[in-house]
């Protein structure tokens, strides 16, 4: 079996697996970082979304071989060390979460939004989420957290 070389939350990793295995067994196989979620496997509801290169995929059909060690993958745990990233706050003081199955691919998806985008309006935010999906219906206050955590960047500005 081949090795890799992933540059994982900031830390050097290696892995043997088979090629063509998907990131996202990789991930949560190999690695242990079980916050990555499978939802779907053909990468269309999102509950797998990570960051490579500070742009948001869906691990499920990114193949590890197609991920060289110079490109920086983050997962929800690499986001913050203590779970206190803004947007993860602004998670739970609007009490986003039902089931919390997507809540991971939501948070990621919409930490790579307010990246691009640190004041959005609710359309955009509506546009930009749109790929994630919530089985919970819990859409109204996934936009309520992120309309809170730009306003906490704006005012950290």
């Amino acid at each position: 079996m081949p090795k890799y070389t992933l540059n994982v939350n900031t830390k050097k990793l290696e892995v043997e697996v088979t090629q063509g295995t998907s990131l996202l067994w990789v991930l949560r196989e190999h690695l242990g970082l079980t916050g990555t979620k499978y939802g779907c496997g053909i990468a269309q509801c999102g509950a797998c979304t990570i960051h490579v290169d500070d742009k948001p995929m869906r691990a499920c059909t990114l193949q590890v071989d197609n991920v060289s060690d110079r490109q920086e993958i983050i997962t929800i745990e690499g986001l913050s060390e203590k779970g206190d990233h803004r947007v993860q706050q602004a998670w739970v003081n609007q009490q986003v979460p039902q089931c919390g199955y997507c809540q991971s691919g939501q948070i990621m998806q919409a930490v790579s939004l307010l990246a691009e985008n640190p004041n959005p309006s609710r359309e955009e935010i509506k546009k930009y989420m749109n790929g994630i999906l919530c089985r919970c219906g819990t859409y109204l206050r996934v936009i309520a957290a992120i309309e809170a955590a730009a306003k906490t960047n704006s005012q950290a500005s």
